[in-house]
Order: C-alpha cells, then structure tokens, then sequence
C-alpha cells in the first residue's frame, strides 16, 4: 500500500533527502563493517593470522566477535525495525515472501553453524581446520553479502518514501 500524496518524484532539499537516507546511510556503516569483518576471517582462516600476530584463540574471539555483532545487529532490526516497515513494504513483512526475514533465517542457520564449530574448536583447539573453517563461511556467504546489500537498497529514502511519511519512519530513523 504506497502512499500517493508522498512520492519518490517530490523534489527535496538537500537537508530533506540526508534525513530520508539516513537509515541507508547508517545501515550500510554496518553492512559494510560485517563484510570486512567477515572476509578478514575468511583470509585469516588458512592460519595467516599467525603473521599478524595473533593466537588461533585470538582468531576464534574474533570469530565469536562477529557473530555476535550480526546477532545483535539482526534482533534489532527483527525486534524494532522489520515490524515497522513490514506493515507497508512487503520485502520486509513477517511472511513467506519477505524477502528480509527469510534472509535472515539463512544467515542464523550460518551463524548456528560457526557457533557449533568455534565451540568445536576451542574444546580441541588440534581439530582446527582451515578448510572446514572456511566451507563454513562459505555456507552462507552468498546469502549474508547480498542481503545487506539489498537492505541498504530497500532502504534508501526514495524507496522509504513510497511507503511512509517522515512524521511515520522519524521513531525508526532515532534507534
């Protein structure tokens, strides 16, 4: 349901299209925060962190670190952001075809799985793999990459603008 007195067409003030792109702009300070995190750990993964100086422990913290900063990142966004949006933008709704939600499902089962494995690693620290390490990011690369790409997209003040006023998305963009 898009609303039709506050379209993408409306000229803005420079100021006024900042505030409608700060929830893109802000989300993708994140998004590309994660992507960094993880392809340091999937570079690192072959055990090069030893040439920065790092411990295997130091390296599964690191690992544990990013899993939990993804975590976080998505119960925010699952438990104050998604309900808003979804009332209005189906990409974002709490159905078989939001497209956000069930994204999210892939990335978790990813997570659960490091989980498990960095679990796995630190009772023996002798069953480090480099390859198992790195198939398990690559389990779900695909799907964590272009979802916060597509977010950062869906996102944009010309998209939110079909969907909501400013009075509306404003308690979204204080969080």
């Amino acid at each position: 349901m898009a609303l039709s007195n506050n379209t993408a067409e409306t000229k803005l003030s420079p100021q006024e299209e900042r505030k409608w792109n700060k929830l893109s702009v802000t989300m993708n300070a994140f998004h590309e925060n994660f992507k960094q995190e993880f392809n340091r750990l999937y570079e690192l993964a072959d055990g090069s962190f030893n040439n920065y100086g790092w411990s295997l422990n130091y390296y599964l913290n690191a690992a544990q670190g990013m899993k939990t900063h993804l975590t976080t990142h998505h119960t925010i966004e699952e438990r104050y952001i998604f309900p808003t949006l979804g009332k209005r933008m189906p990409a974002f709704a709490d159905t078989p075809d939001g497209e956000h939600w069930n994204s999210h499902k892939g990335i978790h089962d990813g997570l659960d799985a490091l989980a498990e494995l960095l679990n796995k690693y630190r009772r023996d620290q002798t069953t480090y793999s480099p390859s198992e390490m790195r198939e398990c990011l690559d389990s779900f690369r695909e799907v964590l990459f272009k979802h916060l790409d597509q977010e950062v997209q869906d996102l944009r003040g010309e998209n939110l603008r079909k969907y909501f006023s400013m009075k509306e998305i404003e308690p979204i963009l204080s969080l």
